[in-house]
């Protein structure tokens, strides 16, 4: 991925990806590696949450802010407003930023992002006040409990390969995430998630209950679509009439779970593409 010092292209065309919770940017790179080849310029942070100018709060304002000052800098250099592509937390943040900075934004495409609106929200606003529910209901309940250290990167995409969660995973996807998400354990020795596990349990616990709100104030004046995992829990949950609600979105499916951009790399690319171009104009 470029870095924002180096020289702006002739034409370029500036795309800004956004990851999902837990999966540090390098973890995609099959899929950025794959828009450059097709003439993108992809921009991304490296791990939301883990710089302390944009700390995790409720509703992720902060979040959104480091988002945006990315989409500020690339706007500034390249003199073009760059598409925005997140996955999951990335899409949500790329659909807050859109909103709010309508001027900044060319598009955007959501990657079976969760926009939780209407009495889905509420139900949402209640469980996160109250610890008890929190438990029960939120993914943090999981976060709280991942391992984080393996003696090696070996025995550590051994134990990922044995989850079901990674057991869809394209095998190039798999490596890269053994390669962007673990970090060397200088103190103690082998390897440990770069992804700070107490970072994303704050990002699960303070998941945008007013997004409706903002969606209803500020509704994004680019072009939005949503590209949906056809057996998404995600998705399942948070339904589809918070995205529905939006003008002229575009929906698509791709096979696949929440994680289908890990699982199905190659038919992401080819949707996303697709939606990018009719939003250039082809």
């Amino acid at each position: 991925m470029p870095s924002l010092d180096q020289p702006a292209s002739p034409r370029p065309r500036p795309l800004v990806f956004a990851h999902a919770n837990s999966f540090p940017a390098g973890t995609y790179r099959r899929l950025l590696s794959a828009f450059e080849a097709q003439g993108y310029t992809v921009f991304a942070i490296d791990k939301f949450g883990h710089d302390e100018q944009y700390p995790v709060t409720d509703q992720w304002p902060h979040l959104v802010a480091q988002l945006q000052a990315l989409v500020h800098q690339v706007h500034a250099q390249t003199g073009q407003k760059p598409y925005l592509v997140g996955h999951s937390l990335g899409g949500i943040l790329s659909l807050m930023c859109a909103a709010r900075h309508p001027e900044q934004v060319r598009g955007v495409v959501l990657l079976d992002s969760p926009v939780v609106t209407g009495w889905r929200a509420g139900a949402l606003r209640m469980v996160k006040r109250s610890p008890l529910l929190r438990r029960r209901f939120m993914p943090s309940a999981v976060s709280q409990r991942r391992r984080t250290a393996w003696a090696s990167r070996d025995e550590a995409s051994t134990h990922f390969a044995a989850k079901r969660l990674f057991a869809r995973w394209h095998p190039e996807v798999l490596r890269d995430y053994v390669e962007a998400g673990l970090a060397e354990a200088h103190d103690e020795g082998g390897v440990t998630l770069s992804f700070d596990r107490g970072v994303e349990t704050r990002i699960y616990d303070t998941l945008p209950h007013g997004l409706g709100r903002l969606l209803r104030l500020h509704p994004p004046r680019c072009p939005v679509a949503f590209v949906g995992g056809t057996r998404s829990r995600e998705l399942r949950q948070a339904g589809l009439s918070g995205i529905r609600r939006l003008p002229d979105v575009r929906l698509r499916m791709v096979e696949g779970t929440h994680l289908f951009p890990m699982e199905k790399p190659t038919e992401t690319v080819a949707v996303v593409s697709e939606l990018l171009g009719a939003m250039h104009g082809g």
